[in-house]
């Protein structure tokens, strides 16, 4: 009798784990940035992963997060996108921005590459300059 609740709990943690639906892949990550100053409290950050394979052409977005405002770095995401847009050849990358009230205070300024094969390491670090 005292297997029944505790297999009973073990369907219901595994039905809450985090693992993405069949089809889906999710890149988890932090977004920061090395100056010693708070996030104004209605700033807004944004991260997304994008086709960045043509040089002469807008990247293709496959997933975005607008993290909550009101809080500070580092900043966790989770990036959930669609394994069938992956296509083999292509190059993809993670970028992040924080805006305040429509004014950009932060962007990622490097190209921070994955490969969307399960290799990446994550948590993937994203980090942001200020925009002078």
């Amino acid at each position: 009798m005292k297997a029944l609740p505790l297999l009973m709990m073990a369907g219901l943690l595994a039905a809450c784990s985090s693992t993405p639906p069949a089809g889906k892949a999710a890149l988890d990550g932090e977004v920061f940035y090395l100056q010693r100053i708070a996030l104004p409290p209605s700033a807004q950050v944004t991260v997304s992963l994008q086709d960045v394979s043509l040089a002469d052409a807008p990247s293709q977005e496959l997933a975005r997060q607008t993290l909550e405002s009101g809080r500070q770095v580092p900043l966790a995401f989770h990036l959930e996108y669609d394994r069938a847009q992956v296509k083999p050849g292509h190059s993809y990358a993670v970028s992040a921005r924080v805006e305040d009230n429509g004014r950009l205070l932060f962007i990622s300024t490097e190209r921070h590459s994955v490969k969307l094969d399960g290799s990446d390491p994550q948590p993937l670090r994203v980090r942001v300059d200020p925009v002078r």
